[in-house]
C-alpha cells in the first residue's frame, strides 16, 4: 500500500529535508520512525528537497508499506513520534503508481524579511533580517520580468547537475508586512536555490545596486557569475505543493497573500 503524507516543519534544527551521513535531516527523523514502525528501512519520496535552514509550511511524501494500519490511525501513529518540529497533517491511501515528484504541478515558495533597527532575536531562524532602505516600487518592476517561461541559469546554482534550467513562474509577489516583505513565487519548478537567488537579486535592486530594467539583460545572458549573492536559508519556507493543475489554477485566482 502507498501513503501520501503532508507534512510541515521547522527547519532551523535541521540540515535540510534529504537524508545525509552525518547531521540531523528531516527525512531521517521521518524515516528512524516508520523503522521502528516496521521493523526493516523505509523510504520515503518528498515532493522536493528543501536546503538547510529552510522551512515548510506544506511539503508532500509518500511511502510503501505492508502494515495493516487504517488510514484513519496513521497520522496520530506518526505524529505520536514526531519532534516537536515536525508535524503531520494529513495521511491517506494513493495508488501504487502514484508519485508525488513526478505527478504533483508545481510549487510556491514564500521568502520573509523584517526590517528595523536591531535584530530581534524572536525572529531568529524564522526570518532574514535586511536593514538597508529598499525601494518598493523597483523591486516590483524587477520581479515582473521574471513571470513566465525563461532560462534561468543566471539565477541558479552553478552547482546544480540539471542542465535544462527553463522554468515557468506564473506569479511573482511582494507584500507587504508589518515590520518587513514577503516574496511569494508560484512556479512550475525550481532549479537549486533559485529563489534565494532571485530575493537576493530582487533586494539589490531595492537598494539601487541594480537597475530593474536590466533584468532581461540578466536573464538572456544565462550567466550566474551575474548575480553572485545567494539570500540566507532561514527566510525561506515551501508554502505550497500544487498536487493537480486544478489546485494550482485555483490558488492562482485565489491565493491568500496576506496570511
Amino acid at each position: 500500500m502507498r501513503y501520501l503524507v503532508r507534512t510541515s516543519y521547522n527547519g532551523a534544527g535541521f540540515n535540510g529535508f534529504q537524508y545525509q551521513m552525518e547531521g540531523r535531516t528531516v527525512q531521517g527523523e521521518i524515516e528512524k520512525i516508520l523503522q521502528r514502525m516496521h521493523k526493516a528501512p523505509i523510504r520515503i519520496h518528498p515532493a522536493g528537497r528543501t536546503d538547510s535552514g529552510v522551512h515548510a509550511r506544506e511539503q508532500y511524501f509518500h511511502f510503501d508499506t505492508d502494515l495493516n494500519i487504517p488510514e484513519s490511525k496513521w497520522q496520530h501513529a506518526l505524529n505520536s513520534a514526531m519532534p516537536g518540529d515536525i508535524a503531520i497533517h494529513e495521511v491517506r491511501r494513493i495508488s501504487p503508481d502514484y508519485h508525488i515528484r513526478h505527478h504533483s504541478e508545481g510549487k510556491a515558495y514564500r521568502y520573509r524579511i523584517y526590517q528595523g533597527d536591531i535584530r530581534d532575536p524572536f525572529e531568529k531562524g524564522l526570518k532574514t533580517y535586511y536593514p538597508y532602505k529598499l525601494d518598493e516600487e523597483k523591486m516590483r518592476e524587477a520581479m515582473q520580468h521574471f513571470v513566465g517561461t525563461h532560462d534561468f541559469t543566471s539565477f541558479s546554482s552553478a552547482k546544480s547537475p540539471i542542465e535544462n534550467k527553463v522554468r515557468h513562474i506564473y506569479r511573482f509577489d511582494l507584500i507587504k508586512t508589518e515590520n518587513g516583505y514577503d516574496f511569494l513565487i508560484i512556479g512550475s519548478g525550481f532549479l537549486y536555490n533559485m529563489v534565494r537567488i532571485l530575493v537576493a537579486y530582487v533586494l539589490e535592486v531595492g537598494q539601487g545596486r541594480w537597475e530593474a530594467s536590466r533584468t532581461p539583460q540578466i536573464i538572456e545572458a544565462r550567466d550566474r557569475t551575474l548575480v553572485p549573492k545567494t539570500a540566507p536559508p532561514e527566510g525561506l519556507y515551501l508554502e505550497r505543493v500544487f498536487l493537480d493543475e486544478a489546485s494550482r489554477n485555483e490558488a492562482l485566482e485565489k491565493y491568500n497573500l496576506t496570511r
